[in-house]
């Protein structure tokens, strides 16, 4: 029982410290806050922006070679979420992606690749959940430990997570809620 808990506890404590140093702030966004109309999908019943979220972030491990970010909703009826944006091979000198980079407003840093997300092509898909319980949208950034994911550009979400798990050194999080 001993070994099990402390194999649980080391788990648990080598989880934190992928967060340890790496911090993902927002100028349109705010932890556990509710998502601004500027963000909201304009489609399928909903009447949004629909542009993508400023985004910055400090702290990044040594050995950072790039980044990747992702925005994904645990909480759709669809038994395995869904994924509302997906960039990676950001370059690990990048700091920054500013508003609109992901819904053609401003530019994503050069070699930076958007993925097919779950509305079946690449870019920024902002919150729209079915009428009733708000849902959590998570937005994570990711300090790897390879200059670039070789994968194309159509790859789908659940491949360029894949390929995330294989190359994360760090990790970190800002968690929104949106409902109607």
């Amino acid at each position: 029982m001993r070994i099990v808990f402390g194999l649980l506890l080391t788990l648990l404590l080598a989880g934190q410290a992928l967060a340890d140093g790496l911090t993902l702030t927002s100028t349109d966004l705010r932890e556990g806050g509710q998502v601004a109309q500027a963000q909201i999908l304009s489609g399928f019943g909903c009447t949004g922006g629909n542009v993508s979220p400023q985004l910055a972030w400090t702290g990044a491990p040594a050995g950072t070679k790039s980044f990747a970010l992702t925005m994904y909703d645990p909480d759709a009826p669809t038994g395995s979420g869904w994924w509302h944006w997906v960039v990676f091979n950001i370059p690990a000198a990048a700091r920054e992606l500013p508003r609109g980079a992901g819904s053609g407003g401003a530019v994503l840093p050069a070699g930076a690749v958007q993925s097919r997300t779950d509305f079946g092509k690449p870019g920024y898909g902002g919150p729209c959940p079915p009428p009733g319980k708000p849902h959590r949208y998570v937005l994570t950034l990711f300090a790897l430990d390879v200059e670039r994911l070789d994968l194309a550009p159509d790859s789908p979400a659940a491949m360029v997570g894949f390929n995330l798990g294989a190359h994360t050194l760090a990790r970190t999080s800002i968690t929104t809620v949106y409902g109607r």
